[in-house]
């Protein structure tokens, strides 16, 4: 079957019409999406949208994320033939997944993008559909956070990382990498006591109330247990789940633009964010994959994993039965 349909089925991006279904066109050829979805705008019937947002002008070292999405989408051509190892369930048959495309904005005037995304996940959300974003930077998830608290009231972050980025910055026009998810606490976008950060190995003395989970304490640990406190923090509250791919050790995912060593593993990170499921994931994002300094393309493979966890996380609680 699969040899068949994979003579048969071709640029599933744009001809396919089923939004459900595993996809069996040849992995190096055909016009990439993420995993062999239908490039679409139109979200009625869908369930989900993925997102990619080509930004990396609020990076404070080396640029290259803007070119994360697309990285993404080609890597991620490998996984649709399969339901994802681990989760017993196939969320690519169980939902319409959509690729909503990349967001639009002006790259000369970066003070007007804040809005622009924000503007643009509003949309997807109001069309009654879930959002995964691909970054770009870190940043990025500050406009995807409000467009969220909007619609959930404050929510908890899930948020992985090598850094806290909660450096103070009470100037909320400033557009930075480092000090968005402080805005995010100080403006009562995500509740701290709801929140956790796994993975940290830089300093920053003030958490602002946000639970640390620190990468010795990962390694320390079983990831069951990992998870088994961030579910605990986090509780039932409607939650967001932020990876950033330095998270990893840069022997893993040394495409970024701010690696720090003694980090995850992949296979840690997929342990802990598999046993995860049942937390209320209602929005989620991968950022930080800078393709310009990888070229082995590993990171944009960890970034495409870290996609689909997330498509399962969200599903878990609403899938059938």
């Amino acid at each position: 079957m699969a040899l068949q349909d994979a003579r048969d089925q071709v640029d599933r991006a744009f001809t396919r019409e089923d939004p459900r279904g595993l996809s069996f066109e040849n992995a190096f050829g055909g016009a990439p999406s993420i995993f062999r979805r239908r490039y679409t705008k139109d979200l009625a019937g869908y369930d989900l949208a993925v997102t990619g947002v080509p930004f990396d002008q609020a990076v404070t070292h080396r640029p290259g994320a803007r070119f994360g999405p697309r990285a993404i989408r080609e890597a991620s051509a490998l996984q649709p033939f399969d339901p994802p190892y681990g989760w017993d369930y196939s969320p690519l048959d169980e939902f319409a997944v959509a690729d909503y495309g990349d967001v639009g904005f002006d790259y000369a005037k970066v003070a007007d993008f804040p809005g622009a995304l924000r503007d643009h996940v509003r949309g997807i959300l109001l069309q009654g559909a879930g959002c995964i974003a691909m970054g770009g930077d870190h940043y990025v998830s500050f406009p995807i956070l409000q467009a969220h608290a909007e619609k959930y009231g404050p929510l908890a972050l899930i948020q992985f990382d090598a850094h806290s980025d909660t450096w103070p910055d009470d100037d909320m026009d400033r557009i930075d990498h480092g000090t968005m998810f402080y805005k995010a606490v100080k403006t009562g976008v995500i509740d701290p006591e709801r929140s956790v950060q796994v993975g940290i190995r830089t300093v920053n003395p003030d958490t602002l109330g946000v639970t640390t989970i620190d990468a010795r304490a990962v390694h320390e640990a079983a990831p069951g247990e990992i998870a088994a406190r961030i579910k605990q923090v986090v509780g039932d509250r409607p939650c967001y789940l932020t990876f950033d791919i330095d998270a990893l050790d840069p022997a893993f995912a040394p495409g970024t633009g701010t690696p720090v060593w003694g980090g995850l593993s992949s296979g840690q990170a997929a342990a802990i964010l598999r046993d995860l499921a049942g937390i209320d994931l209602v929005g989620g994002d991968v950022v930080e994959v800078s393709p310009p300094y990888d070229t082995t393309g590993a990171t944009a493979i960890a970034g495409a994993h870290v996609v689909m966890e997330l498509i399962c996380l969200w599903g878990w609680t609403r899938r059938a039965g």
